[in-house]
């Protein structure tokens, strides 16, 4: 308790720019939340449906009665579906389909993480401002016969260097929530390219056998 409240009165030193400083780590935070609900509701690839799709010449009825128990929502369904519905025509259509689907999956992935990046960049700008602001403050005590209220000019270089510390840590705190969910993107888009691929191979497949 004692942690917490030296901790508020901390922040308070740090003056007013602590207030959009709060604003920016409330944004990050939330942003960070929404995305890992994101990805562990709707972009986790089950064992069943990801052993399925690697099985050669799985049955079609079988794929969608897993993809009829996942949320509408859901990536992999969105992705596969298409695929499925596509299926009867010739395999480059499907495709064409297929990575338009997969580009509007990207897009929403991607949604908000321009926020976190530029984050990144305006919290330590942010910082800098209330460290000029401070040490202005202190230097506008310090008369022309030196110091005349040191605990002033003391506050004033503690909201120097508290705005600082504060801009620093939230923009670390941004850049790795930027970094981690970027990769996670990109890993989701590489395995869903590739489970496609898997199932254009058994369109291909189906298609050779009712030529023959």
């Amino acid at each position: 308790m004692q942690e917490l409240q030296a901790t508020w009165t901390a922040l308070k030193l740090g003056g007013l720019i602590i207030v959009p400083l709060s604003l920016l780590a409330i944004v990050a935070l939330a942003i960070m939340l929404e995305k890992a609900f994101v990805y562990w509701r709707y972009a986790r690839l089950s064992h069943d449906l990801l052993n399925l799709v690697e099985t050669y010449g799985f049955a079609w009825a079988d794929l969608e009665k897993i993809l009829s128990g996942l949320d509408e929502r859901h990536y992999y369904k969105r992705f596969f579906e298409v695929v499925i519905g596509n299926r009867h025509h010739p395999s480059w259509w499907t495709e064409s389909r297929a990575a338009d689907e997969a580009q509007l999956i990207e897009t929403s992935l991607a949604r908000r993480l321009w926020m976190l990046e530029t984050i990144v960049t305006a919290a330590p700008l942010l910082g800098l401002v209330g460290t000029v602001v401070g040490m202005m403050r202190a230097f506008q005590i310090i008369g022309g016969e030196g110091i005349v209220n040191p605990t002033a000019v003391t506050g004033g270089v503690a909201e120097a260097l508290i705005a600082t510390v504060v801009g620093l840590v939230i923009a670390l705190i941004a850049l790795f929530g930027f970094n981690y969910f970027s990769r996670l993107q990109s890993q989701t888009m590489d395995e869903m390219e590739r489970l496609g691929t898997r199932l254009i191979d058994h369109i291909r497949l189906d298609q050779e056998d009712d030529r023959s």
